[in-house]
């Protein structure tokens, strides 16, 4: 196992890209500066949304992936494709007053709100390699969190940060999503994370995890959502961690998917050591 960091100096912000070899795995994380806003502005016409948020990493990447080619990574851009898949978005008091002044017509929501402002993404990475691909399918396995719990090396760790949005002062909503590497094992969390002030809370989580020796990965994606009116019993003070929030947060939907490896020549699963 090896890890090879570099860095490079642009604008002030120290860019990096670092690979972590393990087996037959590699992880690569690379980080750089906020997109320049001519790029944003190109991408949220491509992508036909009127606006993207402020704080956009689109080269900020997450990246596992086999020597055979195959693997997931983790993007803002496939982030964004996602949002215009949600079907409702949230509305604070002025956005539906402003909503209501508008024509009464059976259009009107589709003008007046022709994307979720909020950035809602039910985003779980996205699959690579040429030809030969992970395959997905539902499972009842789940991830087996205890052992995860166990106090085990922890190999390599990073975090990366996928987009940020202030939303006009009304609260945050962002994403990002890390990564922890262990002797026989890797585990990963994507957390996209809304605060609505005086609305609502909801977190989408991502997690991935992969065992040596077993020809594929388990993907956990869970919706948890409360409105913050609910959420009475809650210290305040609580609401702005993402990790202390969403225990009190409702599950609203779990899936649990099987992503099988494709088997090759150069190598079975069943022979691989981290």
């Amino acid at each position: 196992m090896s890890a090879s960091p570099s860095t490079m100096m642009s604008h002030g912000f120290k860019s990096s890209k670092q690979d972590f070899t393990f087996g037959p795995w590699k992880v690569t994380i690379i980080k750089n500066h906020i997109m320049k806003s001519k790029d944003v502005e190109r991408l949220a016409e491509e992508m036909s949304m009127p606006s993207l948020p402020e704080m956009l990493f689109g080269e900020n990447v997450l990246r596992i992936q086999h020597t055979s080619g195959y693997g997931i990574e983790f993007n803002a851009t496939d982030a964004l494709k996602r949002v215009n898949n949600m079907e409702d978005a949230v509305k604070v008091a002025c956005a539906q007053e402003w909503q209501e002044s508008r024509a009464e017509s059976e259009h009107s929501k589709e003008v007046v709100r022709p994307y979720d402002w909020t950035y809602t993404t039910d985003y779980r990475g996205t699959l690579i390699g040429e030809g030969m691909q992970i395959q997905v399918t539902k499972t009842t396995e789940r991830i087996d969190l205890e052992k995860l719990k166990a106090r085990e090396q922890i190999m390599f760790f990073d975090e990366v940060l996928l987009f940020e949005d202030e939303l006009h002062d009304h609260g945050v909503s962002m994403i990002s999503v890390k990564i922890r590497v262990m002797p026989t094992s890797f585990f990963l969390l994507m957390r996209f994370f809304l605060r609505v002030d005086g609305v609502l809370i909801r977190i989408n989580d991502t997690r991935l995890y992969y065992e040596a020796g077993k020809g594929y990965m388990l993907r956990e994606f869970s919706m948890r959502e409360s409105k913050i009116a609910d959420l009475k019993n809650v210290p305040p003070a609580l609401h702005t961690d993402p990790n202390e929030i969403a225990q009190h947060l409702p599950l609203k939907l779990s899936e649990c998917e099987r992503l099988a490896l494709p088997v090759t020549q150069r190598q079975t699963a069943a022979s691989e050591v981290l």
